[in-house]
């Protein structure tokens, strides 16, 4: 390709995101809902008419999981996150290390090398600081095990029964490689669309760990970080269009948006999907999909289509992606929709969901 088509199809790109993004949708409630903060629909308005209104700009334009930027010639990615989940200790993880590895995993899918983070506390009045110890000691863990260190933080203490216990916000910077920034709308007709292992774990370990359902199953949280992964997969397909983590919302949230921003047809088989049995019993007697079950440790992929075999041989490579299988493909009909083929041979639309059945989750 040369520069010239090279700069052609970068402009043509933000064209479409500015197209998409200046449609400006409209929150119609007068007060907000837990569905505002689920990762589906009423969370992408109030995103897009609340806060994208206000900040625009070409570096928040695309709404990716970190902003590309540049310093001094240097470029970087940025992102900042908060967590609230329920139970603060719940099976495979924390609330600690899934504030590190959310973080890390945001900047990795961006195409950067994570660096440094940093970490504000909102702590109630009351919590055990024996308990706080474990939250801090399971963030070093976890930032140990990603190669990034915790290098600036905060820490606020409210009244009693205004927290939760412990929330807690970060902010991560990382080194992104040369090249256009990764994004769901460079996804074009071809593509292969690429999860790298079973979905769902998460969202089901949080939901059974409240103890409020009767339910029992050996699931754990997939919390883990990606940065290892995703250094294989551009190692090894420099040309991959798109990398996003799939938490709230799940892998049906990602789909529709590459459906959305990149203006084409997203199709998919639901038996290329990877789920483990136990996360399928549960969502079947909890009458959800698990396409829309939160994930930690799962990344979702879009990489040209001659380059899927490579793609999923890097994935497979890594302990975190022993289970990646292209699930389904970007294609140039229907543009805006995502189509399921199901298991006995029909098909149907995954739609987002305007707010999320599992609730705090991360």
């Amino acid at each position: 390709m040369t520069q010239t088509s090279a700069e052609s199809r970068e402009r043509q790109v933000l064209e479409r995101i500015d197209r998409a993004r200046r449609r400006r949708p409209r929150v119609r409630e007068e007060r907000l809902t837990m569905a505002h903060g689920a990762g589906g629909k009423a969370t992408r308005t109030l995103v897009e008419a609340v806060f994208l209104d206000a900040f625009r700009n070409p570096e928040l334009e695309p709404l990716e999981d970190a902003a590309a930027v540049a310093v001094g010639g240097a470029p970087l990615a940025v992102t900042t996150d908060s967590y609230v989940v329920s139970p603060l200790f719940f099976p495979g993880g924390s609330i600690g290390d899934l504030a590190v590895n959310g973080t890390v995993n945001d900047l990795a899918v961006s195409g950067a090398t994570p660096l440094y983070l940093t970490a504000g506390f909102i702590l109630e009045e009351g919590f055990e600081v024996a308990d706080l110890r474990r939250v801090v000691s399971a963030m070093r863990e976890a930032a140990d095990a990603a190669g990034v260190s915790v290098v600036t933080g905060d820490t606020k203490v409210v009244q009693r029964g205004k927290a939760d216990g412990c929330y807690i916000c970060t902010a991560g910077v990382g080194l992104r490689r040369d090249g256009p920034p990764l994004g769901v709308a460079r996804a074009r007709p071809g593509d292969a669309i690429i999860v790298s292992g079973p979905v769902g774990d998460h969202g089901i370990t949080i939901m059974l760990a409240r103890g409020e359902l009767d339910l029992e199953a050996e699931i754990q949280s997939d919390t883990l970080p990606l940065n290892g992964l995703t250094a294989a997969l551009l190692d090894q397909v420099p040309g991959t269009r798109a990398m996003r983590d799939a938490t709230r919302g799940g892998v049906a949230t990602i789909l529709n948006e590459i459906a959305a921003d990149a203006s084409a047809g997203v199709e998919v088989t639901e038996d290329a999907i990877p789920v483990r049995e136990e996360v399928r019993g549960a969502c079947e007697l909890l009458g959800i999909d698990p396409m829309y079950v939160a994930c930690e440790g799962r990344l979702v992929a879009v990489v040209p289509g001659e380059d899927a075999g490579r793609a999923v041989e890097a994935l497979r490579s890594h302990p975190a992606g022993s289970d990646a299988a292209v699930i389904g493909h970007v294609t140039d009909a229907d543009p805006g929709l995502v189509r399921l083929t199901t298991s006995f041979g029909g098909t149907r639309i995954i739609d987002l969901l305007v707010g999320d059945p599992l609730p705090r989750i991360c």
